[in-house]
């Protein structure tokens, strides 16, 4: 019960941004939450918060565990909400987000199939490159390509996300193939506009060590499909993710360029708002989508 405790202490931490305001709505005293804290860190042998007097951070293997910690909380309240609802049907309004492309090609194709299963249960898709702000906009999940920023909300790991650096024959024929990450510079980069969800810019491993960079072009926009398309008609590079060019990689319409320095698998996740009590059909959306993005036969046949 302590190690449970514990964890739960360490997710309301990092959600609230403090142990005062953790323990404001724990009703406790802050000094409560902080030997918490320390006995973990203790139990653990390494620092997982960074504490000043005017901010609260997570360290590096903070935030590996936070993230294990929601995902193992998560699974917990499934659980419990699979005993204890019985026989209770999901019911209600399900509104989801995702990336507009991969959403078109992944999501969208489970939802006909996830309200068949749950015929009590109906269903709003947004779908659009923009980060959407779930808790304010009114959104029960969002389905998320990439790495994820700081945030309060849940994030449940579905599946790989590979990106490749791709261009037309044509545009490599014309102006060259880059070696290195830094020779983008004197190319045209097709990039996302800053409005949209890729604020890191492009991930490469250079010398063992990670890093991003922001290639500019005369080209930008807020859709990855149009990315896509200007890419396939020689209009430059793009740095898009392995499920939506690998058929064209694979028919030498579009080569990958770079692959020696190309970073690890980000990750798609669920994503969404930490509430005591998940609407069951909230529930069974994500575990749906997690067991249909974690069958290897899914993307073999995608």
């Amino acid at each position: 019960m302590d190690r449970l405790k514990q964890i739960e202490t360490l997710v309301a931490v990092a959600a609230r941004g403090s142990l005062t305001a953790a323990a404001r709505a724990e009703g406790v005293a802050p000094a409560v939450i902080g030997r918490r804290i320390d006995a973990l860190e203790r139990r653990l042998g390494v620092k997982l918060l960074i504490r000043t007097t005017r901010r609260l951070s997570l360290t590096h293997e903070g935030s590996a565990f936070l993230e294990d910690c929601q995902r193992l909380l998560a699974d917990l309240a499934n659980a419990e909400a699979s005993v204890g609802a019985g026989g209770v049907k999901a019911s209600g309004h399900l509104r989801i987000t995702a990336p507009a492309g991969f959403g078109r090609r992944h999501v969208a194709p489970l939802v006909p199939r996830f309200i068949g299963l749950h015929p009590d249960v109906s269903v709003s898709l947004n779908l659009s490159d923009r980060v959407v702000d779930i808790v304010h906009e009114g959104y029960d999940c969002a389905i998320r390509v990439g790495d994820l920023g700081d945030s309060s909300l849940v994030s449940v790991r579905l599946a790989d996300n590979r990106r490749l650096c791709v261009a037309a024959p044509a545009y490599l024929q014309r102006a060259g193939v880059p070696r290195l990450p830094a020779d983008l510079v004197r190319h045209e980069c097709l990039a996302l506009s800053s409005e949209a969800s890729q604020t890191r810019g492009w991930a490469f491993v250079v010398d063992g060590a990670l890093m991003h960079l922001r290639p500019r072009g005369r080209l930008d926009c807020s859709d990855g499909q149009v990315l896509y398309e200007w890419c396939s008609a020689g209009m430059g590079i793009a740095w898009r993710s392995a499920w939506e060019v690998e058929r064209e990689v694979n028919d030498g319409r579009l080569v990958v360029v770079l692959d020696e320095f190309a970073a690890p698998p980000s990750g798609i996740y669920a994503v969404f708002a930490q509430r005591k009590h998940l609407p069951l059909r909230v529930r069974l959306w994500i575990d749906f989508v997690k067991q249909s993005f974690g069958d290897p036969a899914y993307w073999a046949s995608a």
